[in-house]
């Protein structure tokens, strides 16, 4: 049996206090090489825990700013609010690391200390605007593939401030329980489908997903079926509450047994604290149900998924970005 091992680091972070948050991931680190992790995996943006410090936002009603444009009630330019925005998202924006930079470059070396894959989340700086970004750092402290969230959510701030990513490579990770191929999705990027289909279409057998929300019934149900549906396993990382609501979470994908029996492919799922939970994969088991199963790449008709594709959006899912600007499908234009 070759199993696999991922930490789920359910850590509460410190804002914009990029040092400490460095700390406690360096000692949530050690503390899951410890017990015997393979890879360690935060929640997302963790250099600065998800934190869009907005005092507009903090003492006034927030709008649903992804209504549809008739609906929308956002802050407009030359209002108070809109000002305000734009003074926290500048504020953020600054909160940005260079990947070559002390805050990776730490983790780069911590990983090939502990001799423990670590797949670190942060935002980047990137012309045009910050990446909400993954570098996977292997047990030798190279990064073995850098992933930038692709599913940006555009109808609110800070986000809408990002530049999304162009694509979902996948990896070859050296490990302890031998090659894995990895690939990542982040938070967002779950509520679409087509992000683990495309992981899955190009090798992998384990995604990441750091996340930062809400991770309630219906999106642990998302994860399970992205698993079951892709023939793939997964682990996600989330911040325990009050931060958000923890509930870390890995699933499986084996839906059945050898004997066609039905089987429940939760992995681990966490409480809302903050701790290390362990997820175990059989590889052995996980490789042998994707030679033999009807999901992933088995039996699709590709040649009839056109509109998939196509960029333009019809009613009812017109909206707007977060800058009131209509969304139609193209990439928004800067704020």
């Amino acid at each position: 049996m070759t199993l696999l091992t991922v930490a789920l680091l359910q850590a509460a972070a410190h804002g914009y206090d990029q040092a400490a948050n460095l700390r406690t991931g360096e000692a949530y680190c050690r503390r899951a090489a410890s017990l015997g992790a393979d890879i360690a995996l935060l929640p997302e943006l963790w250099n600065i825990g998800y934190t869009f410090a907005n005092p507009g936002r903090e003492t006034g009603p927030t709008s649903n700013i992804w209504r549809a444009p008739d609906l929308w009630d956002g802050a407009r330019p030359g209002s108070d609010r809109f000002a305000e925005e734009q003074a926290a998202l500048e504020r953020w924006r600054a909160q940005a690391i260079d990947r070559d930079g002390p805050f990776v470059s730490h983790f780069r070396a911590l990983a090939r200390e502990l001799r423990l894959a670590i797949a670190l989340t942060y935002l980047e700086q990137w012309p045009g605007g910050p990446r909400n970004t993954l570098s996977l750092i292997d047990r030798s402290g190279a990064i073995v593939l850098t992933y930038a969230k692709v599913h940006t959510c555009d109808f609110d701030l800070p986000e809408a401030a990002l530049t999304p990513g162009d694509g979902f490579p996948v990896c070859e990770l050296e490990t302890n329980a031998g090659p894995v191929r990895c690939g990542a999705m982040i938070c967002y990027d779950r509520e679409f489908p087509e992000s683990a289909r495309v992981l899955m279409l190009a090798g992998a057998e384990l995604i990441l997903v750091p996340n930062a929300c809400p991770l309630d019934p219906f999106r642990l149900a998302q994860l399970r079926v992205r698993a079951g549906e892709n023939a793939v396993a997964i682990a996600t990382t989330n911040y325990p509450a009050p931060q958000q609501n923890g509930h870390s979470v890995a699933f499986d994908p084996m839906v059945f047994g050898e004997g066609g029996s039905p089987r429940d492919t939760l992995v681990i799922e966490a409480g809302e604290m903050e701790g290390i939970y362990l997820a175990q994969f059989n590889l052995d088991a996980l490789r042998a149900y994707r030679q033999r199963e009807c999901w992933g790449n088995a039996f699709r008709r590709p040649q009839l998924y056109g509109p998939l594709t196509e960029a333009q959006v019809a009613p009812p899912f017109l909206r707007v970005n977060a800058a009131g600007e209509r969304w139609d499908g193209a990439r928004r234009a800067a704020r």
